[in-house]
């Protein structure tokens, strides 16, 4: 059981870096910390026979199972696996991801933790994995829709580059970000998507919107025939708000995400954006402390993996 392990030098939930710094220094903290939301029931569970019987080595921090004999460590099927950082700096590193309001970059993970940037890109990008919140369960209530676009805006751009993106109006060269926010609970839910077109924007809303919920979005032509919803439309052409009707708590998580980009993560290639959109669902209206936000993404660590190539 890998009750033997437990620490009692716990932080609590008004604790800063530092204190975290400190408490996950010891590699038995660090194991039970994961041990615990693994296995919440108190036993190690063998991830080749699925056994319940086993023995801790004290000497290699790793359980060996009594029946198939083989040992495995407490990183197996989780985020963690195939790894040889330690927990230590994984629990620091996702600490200051869960905390940072506008991100942290690699760079930065890097020169904290004494790793490569390499190593620091591939670990944030795991743990941004871990902060998903996708659901199965659809969004109720009132619910506001809205696309956005990512890149380089031409004015910033070298001349050679803007001829070779910038063609015309419109996002061409840049990534579209389609956005749910549910006002009631302020969860949001965000994807890439191909184009604005009709069927795209469609197709999303219906697998994450619930039929009958009130559905709020600017005047766009893609948005017409979500004759399921009660959906009413803002032409930001004359105002922002009618009444109840605007899209204001999605710009401004459009304007959060584009902040941590901008600001922190400066370039960010396409076919990577998914990743740094899971990033800022995670942190917007999630009211609660440090060592809160951190346990909520170490609660989501167990039952995913991710290499390198996806």
């Amino acid at each position: 059981m890998y009750a033997r392990i437990m620490q009692t030098d716990n932080i609590n939930v008004n604790s800063g870096l530092m204190s975290a710094m400190r408490h996950y220094s010891n590699p038995l903290t660090c194991i039970h910390e994961v041990a615990s939301v693994k296995w919440p029931d108190g036993k190690a569970v063998c991830p080749r026979c699925s056994s319940k019987r086993s023995s801790f080595l004290q000497t290699r921090l790793m359980w060996k199972c009594l029946d198939c004999k083989k040992q495995y460590s407490v990183k197996v099927g989780t985020i963690f696996e195939d790894s040889a950082i330690g927990l230590d700096k994984w629990l620091c590193a996702m600490w200051m991801l869960a905390n940072c309001k506008n991100g942290v970059s690699s760079y930065e993970i890097a020169r904290a933790l004494e790793v490569t940037q390499k190593t620091a890109w591939f670990m944030l990008h795991r743990i941004r994995y871990a902060q998903h919140t996708g659901s199965i369960n659809k969004m109720t209530g009132t619910v506001e829709a809205d696309e956005t676009f990512i890149g380089g805006k031409a004015r910033f751009m070298h001349a050679d580059k803007r001829a070779e993106k910038i063609h015309g109006r419109g996002p061409e060269g840049k990534a579209i970000v389609f956005g749910l926010l549910e006002r009631e609970t302020g969860k949001v839910r965000t994807s890439v998507v191909g184009t604005r077109r009709k069927h795209h924007l469609h197709a999303t809303v219906r697998d994450n919107v619930a039929a009958g919920a009130a559905l709020y979005t600017d005047a766009l032509k893609s948005y017409d025939g979500l004759d399921e919803y009660t959906h009413k439309v803002v032409d930001h052409a004359e105002t922002n708000v009618d009444g109840v009707v605007h899209t204001n708590r999605l710009e401004n998580f459009w304007s959060l995400l584009k902040r941590s980009i901008k600001g922190t993560y400066v370039s960010v290639e396409p076919f990577h954006l998914f990743r740094y959109l899971d990033e800022q669902p995670f942190r917007y209206k999630r009211h609660a402390t440090d060592q809160e936000r951190f346990q909520k993404v170490l609660g989501s660590v167990a039952g995913k993996r991710l290499t390198w190539e996806l």
